[in-house]
């Protein structure tokens, strides 16, 4: 059921005149486009950046391919605009839709966003209100969709709060059906004779009685008006419900078993390049580890495995529906995966003879890593990624990253001898504690592999250190401490690049201004949704994109919505302080998290003295 007259309309004044016009109009390899008259319900999955980063999330593949197995749901992909479409279609009073059917966004039961980083928050206004929706989620009534919120910036919910209907914390597998089916119930017992919706304060009324029952029959639905900030000092000192049939705290959603979830095996493939153009292949969710300024590891609890028969039986089907010559396994450490080894040489044995790659991101640093890359090297993978955080022992027994240089060092030996050029190697600027040893350990271990590879290929090895600026995230052990100063990462970004002494050793610092808004708007409360909606307001659009990104009207923003930058971001929480994202929990809960912070706590007094 396309909407052939909004697309002829596109096709007329809208998409000759936008970059890219492929990006806007569906009809990939693989979509999914079924009639409305024949589904009950009606999803749209939003993701809020551009569609080459949308296209290329993993997420929204798994989520797509789930419910439109389902007869009785459809499911659609919208993404966010770039400035010139965003342009055209307000010049023309023409809304936002999705690409499998050219419906409005309105029309739709059910939006689904994944918000996966902070800075692309005025995205999600872009699409709200170009998709013909109010704005406020108090503004609505059942004739609007259901605002649904997923992924990692849902773990502190608040600076968005105002804009969702609800969000929710972990998997998005088991909560997403439910949710859609609980409010299609609902919607759908709403409806007048008429088919209509009751409009005005009775009809918004109406909406927040239903919204009420979604937070009563799912632990792991948040709905944000039903919970009251309150305030002492400027800062958050609870965060209580203001009706009792809801829970006081939201618990995350979970699925027990992985392998018992399908995999998307018919993967949209793009008209356009995207930032990945292969298969993903999920083989575990969570981490083994349990490094203490890591987000990803704790709000992924707990560890959950594919099968390996599961997981090349998977990648064979993607291939025959794909044609793509690359194949990337995923986890957030993927050699930590028990089977790591046999499932590597099963998917070289499988796809080699048919001239498919096999990429393994995420490696870990330990001694396993000296055998690696003779398994993972191919012809085309000529560089290696790799994280080792800090460069020092006492800095990573502090952050419980359990690695040490020498296996580093001897694993980038191993990967020169099998026909590795480059490494990348990704740090942290900014962690509690830092010295200016840990400034100086980087600059020197990145120098010692270049020198490694210069014994085993006569020159020195182009080796790049991915400097990033640490944000305290939420429901990690360092969420009481703040953040450094931009003064401070001034000092030490000039201070890495005056340390570096080869040439072929490249220092990347990450942006500032960047990292500071990202903090701002990662450890915000509430009120942090007022000034996201002033610079959206002002422009604030695809900031996630460097050459997008005005950094100016964000700090003029957040001065003219009243925010204390320096007491929500840069100032320390003691233990026993409220923090805005207290009331949704994750696995172990804040019990685990104070004893780790403590832990941290004792370890820096130690390393301090040691000086």
């Amino acid at each position: 059921m396309i909407n052939h007259t909004l697309k002829r309309r596109l096709e007329s004044v809208v998409l000759p005149y936008v970059q890219m016009p492929a990006q806007y109009v569906g009809g990939e390899r693989n979509i999914v486009v079924k009639n409305h008259a024949d589904v009950k319900g009606k999803l749209a999955l939003g993701f809020p950046d551009a569609y080459t980063i949308g296209m290329s999330h993993h997420g929204l593949q798994v989520l797509y391919s789930m419910i439109n197995r389902r007869d009785d749901w459809c499911a659609e992909r919208v993404f966010t605009p770039w400035p010139d479409m965003e342009a055209k279609l307000r010049e023309h009073d023409l809304p936002l839709y999705t690409l499998e059917t050219f419906t409005p966004l309105n029309e739709f039961d059910v939006i689904g966003l994944s918000l996966q980083y902070e800075i692309s928050s005025p995205n999600v206004l872009t699409m709200i209100d170009l998709g013909g929706i109010p704005l406020e989620a108090e503004d609505r009534t059942m004739a609007d969709p259901l605002l649904l919120a997923g992924g990692p910036c849902c773990q502190n919910p608040e600076p968005m709060a105002d804009y969702f209907d609800v969000m929710v914390t972990g998997d998005g597998e088991p909560a997403l059906p439910v949710i859609c089916d609980a409010w299609l119930k609902l919607r759908n017992e709403a409806r007048l004779p008429d088919g209509s919706f009751t409009p005005g304060e009775a009809g918004r009324r109406e909406r927040e009685e239903a919204l009420a029952k979604i937070a009563a029959e799912f632990e792991f639905a948040y709905v944000p008006r039903f919970y009251t900030p309150e305030y002492v000092d400027g800062r958050v000192s609870g965060n209580p419900r203001n009706r009792d049939d809801v829970p006081e705290t939201i618990a995350p959603s979970v699925i027990s078993d992985l392998d018992g979830i399908p995999l998307p095996t018919a993967p949209i493939v793009p008209y356009v390049k995207c930032v990945h153009d292969r298969i993903a292949i999920e083989i575990m969710r969570g981490c083994p580890h349990l490094c203490r300024f890591c987000q990803s590891t704790v709000i992924k609890r707990p560890l959950r495995i594919r099968e390996v028969d599961t997981i090349v039986d998977a990648a064979m089907e993607s291939y025959r529906n794909t044609g793509y010559n690359e194949i990337s396994v995923l986890s957030l450490s993927s050699s930590d995966y028990p089977h790591f080894e046999p499932l590597i040489r099963r998917l070289h044995e499988v796809f080699r003879p048919l001239g498919v790659n096999i990429t393994v991101p995420s490696l870990r640093v330990n001694d396993q890593l000296r055998s690696l890359p003779e398994l993972i090297g191919s012809e085309r993978r000529r560089s290696l990624t790799l994280a080792p955080e800090v460069a020092r022992d006492d800095m990573r027994e502090q952050i419980r990253k359990k690695i040490k240089n020498s296996d580093l060092i001897e694993g980038c030996r191993a990967a020169f001898q099998n026909g590795f050029e480059s490494v990348k190697l990704y740090f942290m600027c900014g962690l509690p504690g830092e010295r200016q040893v840990d400034l100086d350990g980087i600059v020197d271990l990145a120098e010692s592999i270049a020198r490694v590879g210069k014994e085993v290929n006569g020159r020195n090895a182009r080796v790049t250190a991915s400097v990033s600026n640490f944000v305290p995230k939420a429901h990690t052990p360092y969420q009481w401490n703040g953040m450094q100063s931009r003064e401070y990462f001034q000092w030490a970004h000039k201070y890495l690049y005056s340390r570096r002494q080869i040439r072929s050793v490249n220092i990347k610092c990450h942006d500032i201004e960047t990292s500071l808004l990202e903090g701002v708007l990662s450890r915000g409360d509430r009120r942090t949704g007022k000034a996201i909606r002033l610079a959206w307001e002002r422009g604030a659009r695809m900031d996630g994109w460097f050459e997008h990104l005005d950094p100016e009207r964000w700090w003029t923003a957040i001065e003219d919505t009243g925010l204390d930058v320096q007491n929500l971001l840069h100032d320390k929480y003691d233990l026993m302080d409220k923090l805005p994202w207290d009331h949704v929990n994750v696995k172990f809960g804040r019990t685990y998290l104070e004893k780790e912070q403590t832990r941290a706590t004792v370890q820096l007094a130690d390393m301090a003295a040691a000086i």
